[in-house]
């Protein structure tokens, strides 16, 4: 398994600050970027964009909370988060709500769909405006919880920055991966839900 932190000269962690990863990302870029090796051989050009691709790949994956949650685990565990479709206690509540607000998008724009006439369109519109406002407020929700999540992983660094090196025997009884695999779990069903109300606003605004 490709070990993207190190590939990108990253200690291994759970937060990384975001403009330093990028500004690493794109110096390291440069130099195999494509347009830069124009005047190179053939073995040679095929490397560097081996070597781009890797990097691009490295940065897409480190960048998103989510998927550096995964893949830490990954590379600290040796196998792949378990798929167990489990909820921690902090997003059940979120979940009702998510899931009816949701349902209820979704019984008003097929409503909305069957509609003809102009006078019930006008109803509709103000309708739509309520339910917009609050797939809104549903949105700043989510977003609350997401940055208290990151505020968590911020300070899960520590273990990290304190535990034995990688490749130590120690290594894995230190780091606190059960926590961690929460985390994880609590972004993989954040960045749902925020997709699922960010696509109902979107289809309400037409």
């Amino acid at each position: 398994m490709t070990d993207y932190f190190a590939l990108l000269d990253e200690p291994r962690r759970p937060w990384l600050d975001p403009d330093a990863l990028k500004a690493k990302f794109l110096a390291l870029a440069a130099k195999v970027h494509p347009d830069r090796v124009n005047d190179a051989t053939g073995g040679e050009k095929h490397a560097a964009h081996q070597r781009y691709t890797e990097l691009n790949a490295a940065y897409q994956c480190l960048r998103e909370a989510k998927e550096r949650l995964r893949h830490l685990l990954e590379l600290e565990r040796g196998t792949k988060p378990d798929e167990v479709q489990k909820i921690t206690s902090r997003t059940v509540d979120l979940f009702a709500e998510v899931s009816e607000l949701c349902r209820e998008a979704d019984l008003f724009l097929a409503e909305k769909a069957r509609v003809t006439s102009p006078l019930l369109k006008v109803q509709l519109f103000e309708r739509g405006m309520a339910l917009t406002d609050k797939l809104n407020a549903m949105l700043l929700k989510l977003n609350a919880q997401h940055d208290a999540l990151t505020e968590q992983i911020r300070f899960l660094n520590m273990a990290w920055e304190s535990a034995p090196p990688v490749g130590s025997s120690a290594r894995g009884n230190v780091l606190p991966l059960s926590r961690l695999e929460d985390i994880y779990r609590d972004f993989s069903y954040l960045t749902r839900w925020q997709r699922q109300i960010q696509e109902r606003s979107v289809q309400l605004s037409f």
